[in-house]
């Protein structure tokens, strides 16, 4: 799995806390994978890089429960509140156990728009990144958390239309 390269905000959902003097917008959802573009490093990811994409996936659901199935990505949409942005912000994802190492964690260097929602999501890329359990976004800036976003990853079974939403092969599974 890569985490995706972006940000965006709206509205808060129940798990959700954002810094109310610097974060307009923020919203949560899943999405179906994006065309990738590129890629930019990320040494303190599992894949040492992020996914760049030339545009924005809409959000499928915006719920806070995602299907670990190959394909499907979720995460946050936030802008801030300062039309310059926020640049030198670090996302922080932390997740169950993944991969040989049981990573928990990892990390990568982004920025908020001021003038358009900015995604960051995580799409599933490899069998082992499809952990289930609670995965946190976190966004910081210097010491001060700027949002966190739970998320309820769960088996394909327990959200088949929305595992089959995308179309991704065999996905009850």
């Amino acid at each position: 799995m890569r985490l995706m390269l972006a940000f965006v905000t709206c509205l808060l959902l129940p798990l959700m806390a954002a810094a109310q003097d610097v974060i307009a917008m923020l919203r949560a959802g899943v999405v179906c994978g994006p065309p990738v573009v590129g890629s930019s490093p990320a040494p303190d990811t599992i894949a040492g890089s992020t996914h760049l994409i030339a545009q924005t996936p809409p959000f499928i659901a915006e719920i806070t429960q995602v299907p670990a199935v190959i394909g499907i990505g979720f995460g946050v949409k936030a802008q801030a509140l300062d039309p310059d942005g926020l640049s030198g912000v670090t996302i922080i994802v932390t997740h169950p156990p993944m991969g040989d190492a049981g990573v928990t964690q990892q990390s990568y260097q982004s920025w908020i728009s001021g003038t358009e929602p900015s995604p960051t999501f995580y799409q599933f890329d490899e069998d082992y990144e499809r952990v289930t359990g609670t995965w946190t976004f976190t966004a910081m800036l210097d010491d001060a958390e700027l949002f966190s976003v739970a998320f309820d990853v769960v088996p394909p079974t327990a959200l088949p239309d929305l595992a089959g939403a995308c179309g991704y092969g065999d996905l009850l599974s």
